[in-house]
């Protein structure tokens, strides 16, 4: 199975399927090291823009087209759902995706005889559109794979990427890491702000009283030596 580098980002992931042909049956495999396209990403993780994707394809010359199966590694960096610490990873994805032969594109497939009311011919339009956005051609003999990859990894990328599976997150009331604080780690009842100052007198009124208390007990001492 031939290898290449191929370092130019763009048209890193166009095939040549010339030497494929088109004799149903016929197969070709590739396996290539191609830099990321940018944007493979969502809210907390993605595919650092330029980094080392590996890919294995092999192409089918089918009678509607080219089939191409494969399978990529990516890596991923991002930050943990929990405790948001960095981290790194990878995503190993699969794809199959049928690409049509241009010339094979309906011609005349939005032309509709005049028998048929305006309003035939609105629905008909909009379906031939549908379609059109669904298929995948070849342009002439290039396949380019990036919007099947871009699709296949974009879907397989964590929503909530975790650090590690048992990651406790953070502290609600202070913010620090669990998994560095301890088991020791806590915290006094949360006070309501509103009723600082009131805790801040009882607090106040009970030190008084304690010293009040070790006075009496200091005379009544004293009493009792004299």
């Amino acid at each position: 199975m031939p290898n290449t580098r191929t370092n130019a980002p763009r048209g890193a992931l166009v095939f040549d399927m010339r030497e494929l042909g088109r004799q149903a049956g016929s197969a070709l495999s590739r396996s290539r090291t191609v830099p990321a396209p940018a944007d493979l990403r969502l809210e907390l993780v993605s595919v650092p823009v330029g980094a080392e994707v590996s890919l294995d394809v092999r192409f089918e010359a089918v009678t509607e087209g080219v089939l191409a199966t494969g399978t990529a590694t990516a890596p991923l960096a991002g930050e943990c759902a929990r405790c948001l610490d960095p981290l790194t990873s990878t995503v190993t994805v699969s794809f199959q995706e049928l690409y049509l032969y241009s010339d094979g594109r309906p011609r005349g497939s939005r032309e509709v005889s005049d028998k048929y009311d305006k309003r035939d011919k609105y629905d008909r339009h909009d379906e031939d559109e549908e379609r059109d956005d669904e298929e995948r051609y070849l342009d002439g003999d290039l396949l380019d794979l990036e919007p099947a990859f871009r699709d296949v990894v974009v879907l397989a990328l964590p929503m909530s990427p975790l650090c590690r599976d048992d990651c406790p997150g953070l502290c609600a009331e202070c913010g620090a890491p669990l998994a560095d604080a301890g088991p020791d780690h806590g915290h006094e009842d949360a006070i309501d702000p509103r009723w600082a100052g009131l805790k801040q007198f009882d607090q106040a009124t009970k030190q008084d009283q304690a010293t009040k208390q070790q006075d009496r007990r200091a005379r009544a001492i004293d009493l009792q030596e004299g």
